[in-house]
This record gives C-alpha cells, structure tokens and sequence, in this order.
C-alpha cells in the first residue's frame, strides 16, 4: 500500500510538473515522509525529482529562454544549495507558516490578476532567483516558491514551463549531491520507494506534457496560480 501511494503521489506530481512547473516534491515528500520522516524524505524524492526534471528539460530544451536562467537561474541554484545544506540540521514550523503564506499570496495575485502590476527586471531577477532558491532549499520544497517567483516574467506557457524547469534542474545538480553525501546509507536502504516513486515521475511527466498543450495560453497564470494556492493551503494546514 505505501508503495501504491507513492506511485500515485510520483504519478500526479509529475504530471502537475509538467504543466505548472512544480509539483513532484509538493506531492512525493508527504507520501514519502509518512514512514520516513520529513528530512530523509526530502533526500530520497531528490532522486526521482532530477530524473523528472532532466526529462522535462530534454523535451522542453528549444523554448528555454536562457538569459532568465543566467540571472535567475544561477543565484536561485546557489540559494537553494544553501537553503539544503541549512536543511538538513533544523526545520522550522513558523518557516513553513511563512512560506506557505507566500504561495498563498502569490496564487491570489495571479488568480486575481494584480499580478501584472509587477515584472522581475534587472537586479530584482537576481534577488528573486536567490531568495526563492533559498526558501525553497531551506523548507525542502522548491518548486512552488520558485514558480511563483519566475510568474515575475513575461514568457508563455511552453517558455515559462521550459525555463522553470532549466532552473530546477540547475538547482537538482546543486543539492542532489549533498543529499547523497549526508544521507547515503538511509537512501540505501530506500531504494524500492524510490524506485517506485521514480517510475511514477517519469509517467507522470510524460503525460502531464499532453495536459500543457490543453491548456488555453489566456488561462495558463490563472491555472498556475490556483495551484500555487492550494499548495500553500497544505503548508498552513499542515503539522503543528
């Protein structure tokens, strides 16, 4: 049953990834972290989680658009290695509390459209890129915060979602490895989750990429932007 469940968590969350740029983490961890624990949790979904991504980014490698990932990109790759390595010795639930009020914010400006007043231009791509790396790495889920971040830019869907995942995968290359270091024995000893879980991404990705194209250009931010909320939803409710 707990492999089921981590199938399916690696199912949709590969799906979602593929449409909204986020998603395996947000589903995986709390799938995987049931009988693990949070922090082994966020190291083993690290694995499927680069798997996905590097499938992603191979079928969506014509429409990134690079000189996001050059200023973005690279200080959200260095925030999110700092954020894992302060990971990995204490989590806070006020960080979380924080964080999943930022999604929430977040999914509301862009559901409601006041998110068009603001652009990330300049030094301000920069600061973004390193705090919503940071943020992420520092409460194990990177995906949402750094999407609602790259919503800053003025790209379409196949765009957004390409260079999205461009950047996560910058940011895999950076964590994966401490995560192997730290917890290597512990991975060891999960390797049939993972492998289930990592079977689940890679099916997910593929068909979440038939779901993208459903979805009408006009109503992409919109789509995004309520998952976003509901994913800050999970974080405020969560455990105290």
């Amino acid at each position: 049953m707990r492999e089921l469940v981590v199938f399916v968590a690696g199912l949709v969350g590969g799906a979602v990834a593929s449409v909204a740029g986020f998603g395996i983490g947000s589903l995986l961890t709390p799938a995987i972290a049931a009988t693990s624990g949070a922090k082994l949790a966020v190291a083993a979904v690290s694995i499927p989680h680069i798997i996905g991504t590097s499938i992603r980014f191979w079928r969506f490698r014509r429409d990134v658009d690079w000189s996001i990932v050059r200023s973005f990109g690279f200080t959200s790759a260095a925030g999110g290695l700092t954020g894992a390595l302060l990971n990995t010795w204490a989590t806070s639930r006020a960080l979380e509390i924080v964080f999943g009020s930022l999604l929430v914010l977040a999914g509301i400006s862009q559901v409601t459209g006041y998110s068009k007043r603001w652009r990330l231009r300049g030094a301000r791509s920069w600061l973004g890129g390193a705090l919503s790396g940071f943020f992420g790495g520092l409460v194990g889920n990177q995906g949402g915060i750094r999407t609602a971040a790259m919503l800053g830019f003025d790209v379409d869907k196949r765009r957004f979602v390409a260079t999205t995942t461009a950047v996560a995968l910058m940011i895999d290359l950076a964590r994966v490895p401490v995560y192997l270091v730290i917890e290597r024995s512990e991975l060891a000893r999960m390797g049939l989750t993972i492998a289930v879980a990592a079977t689940g991404v890679v099916l997910g990705t593929l068909f979440g990429e038939r779901l993208l194209a459903r979805v009408p250009e006009q109503r992409f931010r919109i789509v995004v932007g309520g998952l976003l909320l509901l994913l800050g939803v999970s974080f405020l409710l969560g455990p105290t």
